[in-house]
């Protein structure tokens, strides 16, 4: 991914391109006060709308050459940007700088940095240095073979408009969308590609460049801690399972971290509880969790925050063989709880229990956020929009609420309770491993605070927000930015 070089309050001598806003009353708006009452730049504006070459409704824009000192002048409508909304200003921006990089833009004097309907400035600088930062994102991996990324010649963006603290809140967009990147890349990945072994080779990699400690299980220790939940997931498979954990360590050494956990599993054909064909090919992006965890750690790498962070991936195929676990097994977790496998399509729950346990025991986190791809259920709970959040401490929560609504990265909180936890009643061990259709996101989510009573906890159901399907089926990168905030406002 290339780098874009962000600028503050410098001269717009040198850049090529002017990004300008259009009220609904026709009126330049915009952080640069001197552009806004330009002569020729409002005559030409006066005249688009008058040729209906461009609207005052949200989102119309033109660009037009050689005024006030620019090669092209990219005017976009805002309307009433006091009812201009979140959604609103993201869609019209994104638009816009997918049009930009079609053009030889080079360096953009950006003023569109300003304050809207429930949004102040600086909001909107981190969506716009966000959003011109992932735009730069092109997927090229070995599965691609000779492809060429597709280029663009933006390089270099100047931002206008007196904010406080500008400089941090655009080196935590760029770090974050840099984290997003390797996000995306290891979830789009093909499964014969990204497999458990790749996943500890990239951690392997970060440790390297950004100086992480990393350690790598392999199955012979697991099976010495006991971790009778994950390996019965990873028996069907011929790629070897790996518990991945890096530490990232920016605080005092006695300070407890907080640790990441992030399902990893990179193929998901349910098992011996086969899922349909139809669209199965997506179950490479089982992993995104992991993916999350490795893109934030990046992101971690880039920032330097003054904070101690865990980072633990169990990962592994979930396949179907002779040897795979079976509807009605019964496994012992880390823990030493038992579990009745009823549906072997549960399995992210199966192997982050012994995960959340190893992370505890091993890490002693003051508090701990598991991420993972984990039900359907959340998709036809929530649709695509937002991720779902459930846990035991509700400041915990809220602090990841505020963050992923400051970031718009958003969650939606999911009660848990003992009505929940009755549905996992076994006959045969202390628990079965699903409670049924009915409150299944919840019920998933109950499983896994059976695993995590004496620590805060936190979890994050990404099924419908780690990738989108259709013709512009991808990885989102999500929600790597709102845990950067979330982990940036728990510095000190």
């Amino acid at each position: 991914m290339k780098r874009i070089q962000f600028r503050l309050n410098t001269a717009h001598q040198d850049c090529d391109t002017l990004l300008i806003g259009v009220n609904n009353s026709g009126q330049l708006i915009g952080s640069d006060s001197t552009l806004n009452s330009n002569s020729e730049l409002t005559s030409a504006v006066s005249t688009a709308i008058a040729d209906k070459d461009l609207s005052t409704k949200v989102g119309s824009q033109i660009m037009l050459k050689n005024l006030a000192g620019f090669t092209r002048v990219w005017f976009v409508s805002l309307g009433e940007t006091e009812k201009l909304s979140r959604k609103a200003f993201i869609e019209t921006m994104k638009k816009t700088i997918s049009g930009l990089l079609e053009t030889g833009t080079n360096w953009l004097y950006h003023t569109l940095s300003i304050a809207t309907q429930d949004s102040d400035a600086a909001w909107a600088l981190y969506q716009n240095a966000l959003m011109l930062q992932t735009a730069q994102y092109d997927y090229q991996h070995p599965s691609r073979g000779d492809f060429t990324a597709n280029q663009n010649n933006l390089d270099k963006v100047t931002f206008v408009g007196e904010i406080e603290n500008a400089e941090q809140i655009i080196g935590q967009a760029q770090s974050s969308a840099i984290g997003m990147s390797l996000t995306q890349d290891l979830a789009n990945m093909p499964a014969n590609f990204c497999t458990p072994t790749y996943l500890a080779s990239t951690a392997e990699d970060l440790g390297q460049q950004y100086g992480f400690t990393v350690n790598i299980l392999e199955r012979a220790q697991m099976e010495e801690l006991g971790m009778g939940s994950f390996l019965s997931v990873a028996q069907g498979s011929d790629q070897p399972p790996k518990l991945i954990c890096l530490e990232y360590k920016g605080a005092n050494a006695n300070d407890a971290p907080i640790a990441l956990v992030g399902k990893g599993v990179t193929f998901d054909t349910g098992g011996i509880s086969l899922k349909p064909g139809a669209s199965m090919d997506e179950m490479k992006y089982d992993m995104g969790g992991a993916a999350t965890v490795l893109g934030v750690f990046k992101a971690l790498g880039e920032l330097k925050p003054e904070i101690n962070v865990v980072g633990i991936i169990p990962s592994t195929e979930n396949m179907p063989a002779g040897n795979a676990v079976k509807p009605g097994d019964v496994v012992t977790s880390m823990s030493g709880q038992t579990i009745e496998i009823l549906n072997t399509d549960a399995e992210g729950r199966l192997i982050l229990c012994d995960a959340l346990t190893y992370a505890q025991k091993t890490y002693q986190p003051k508090q701990v956020i598991d991420i993972a791809t984990l039900t359907g259920a959340c998709i036809i709970a929530l649709g695509h929009h937002v991720s779902g959040i459930m846990g035991n401490n509700q400041t915990l929560v809220d602090d990841l609420l505020s963050s992923g609504n400051d970031t718009y990265d958003r969650f939606w909180q999911l009660p848990l309770g003992e009505e929940w936890d009755e549905q996992l009643k076994s006959n045969f061990a202390d628990m079965a491993n699903i409670g049924g259709r009915p409150g299944g996101t919840i019920t998933a989510a109950q499983f896994l605070a059976r695993f995590t009573k004496e620590v805060e906890w936190a979890h994050l159901d990404i099924a419908g927000t780690a990738w989108t399907s259709g013709t512009n089926k991808g990885a989102t990168g999500r929600p790597v930015p709102a845990l950067v905030d979330f982990l940036k406002h728990k510095v000190g």
